[in-house]
């Protein structure tokens, strides 16, 4: 193996492209905090089980350890940085008991890929509203998650939602257990009526509640899809719950373009209420994910209401506006010595002046602007082009 090479959906970010995305990344930092959402940086790796490894399967899987050489317990590289952010609000932030708005941006490990084009390191950024139950606060972060994808060009943007209480409610009403649920849950993935009917056969519901539960996959559409729901599912009080706060939603974008599917539930164990994604006209995959996660404090000792939304920023790749390379100044090398003040005096107003040796600057093959020495001062000259 060549020393150069590296694992598989692991890559190098090169410097056209890595301003692109620093950019991007500025723009996001600011959009969360004209909006009130604070920065946090969690660490990269803590104790396995503080990433709550131990109760999500899927996220178990993704989480790669290793063995701390100090105290000799094991350590995960974290896979999300959503657990962490609710370590921070159940413990370090526990003297607030009002509303934390949190954000971040930081890079996150996978011991696989989610998909074939999927990087093994994505950038995570994203933001989480805790300490408040009401749907008002889904909205909020829903808005800030279509605000946040209009950085890049992904085609006209879809908001798609969903509600993991409608199922919620039918298993607990059906008496499923969590392992039926479960079971359930990934053939609801197949959007595959018959199947899921052939199963809840086969456990021996009530008819009522296997007709309820081969509905669910069909139940996907346009706005419409909710009163369908209404008119067909059982009249259960956390089923016209979770309706009414899709319908919120709804009311909340009205010149959104809006899908609605009742059985799209892809989402991590911690989430308990609404669902929100955004999909672009021309991207396979949804640009960003969220939902509500409440409670999930508790394994960190306060169990606090939640929303939130995140993204991996290198699916932005391609689709950001193009930032243009720093237009510099060059001071030829043997000037460095008496012109020092002066190139630390443009750096300080924030110019970029690149020593010139006399070849090529990071591929960069000319300037037009040089720091030269006239009538006793040191002053940027526009020159004609010159070989840097």
């Amino acid at each position: 193996m060549q020393s150069w090479q590296l694992p598989e959906h692991i890559a190098d970010i090169l410097p056209s492209t890595a301003r692109q995305l620093e950019s991007a990344r500025e723009k996001l930092l600011a959009l969360f905090r004209v909006h009130g959402y604070e920065l946090v940086h969690p660490p990269l790796m803590e104790y396995s089980h503080s990433l709550l490894t131990r109760i999500d399967a899927g996220l178990s899987l993704k989480t790669i350890r290793v063995v701390d050489q100090l105290s000799g317990r094991q350590l995960g590289i974290r896979a999300d940085i959503t657990p962490q952010v609710a370590r921070i609000d159940a413990h370090l932030l526990s003297a607030n008991n009002g509303i934390n708005r949190l954000c971040y941006a930081g890079s996150v490990l996978h011991a696989r890929p989610d998909g074939f084009l999927n990087t093994r390191e994505p950038l995570q950024v994203g933001a989480e509203l805790y300490g408040f139950a009401g749907v008002a606060a889904d909205i909020e972060l829903i808005d800030l998650m279509l605000k946040s994808v209009s950085v890049a060009e992904f085609g006209e943007i879809l908001l798609s939602l969903g509600h993991i209480g409608v199922f919620r409610a039918l298993a607990d009403a059906a008496g499923l257990s969590e392992q039926q649920s479960e079971q359930l849950l990934a053939l609801m993935q197949d959007k595959d009526a018959a199947a899921v009917r052939a199963q809840v056969d086969g456990w021996q519901l009530d008819g009522m509640w296997a007709k309820a539960f081969a509905l669910l996959p069909t139940l996907y559409g346009g706005r419409e899809v909710l009163q369908e729901a209404r008119n067909r599912l059982p009249d259960l009080f956390a089923v016209g719950k979770a309706l009414d706060e899709l319908q919120a939603v709804c009311d909340a974008f009205p010149g959104r373009q809006i899908h609605i599917d009742l059985a799209e539930l892809r989402v991590d164990n911690y989430h308990t209420g609404l669902l929100y994604a955004a999909y672009g006209s021309d991207c396979h995959d949804a640009v960003a994910r969220g939902g509500r996660y409440d409670g999930l404090g508790q394994y960190f000792g306060r169990a606090r209401p939640a929303t939130g939304f995140s993204f991996d920023l290198r699916m932005f790749i391609g689709r950001l506006p193009q930032s243009e390379q720093t237009q510099f100044i060059a001071v030829a090398h043997q000037d460095m010595a008496e012109a020092c003040s002066a190139v630390e005096q443009l750096r300080a107003e924030g110019h970029c002046v690149v020593i010139d040796y006399g070849v090529e600057h990071n591929g960069t093959k000319n300037t037009t602007r040089r720091l030269k020495k006239q009538d006793g001062e040191w002053k940027v000259i526009e020159t004609e082009m010159e070989q840097v």
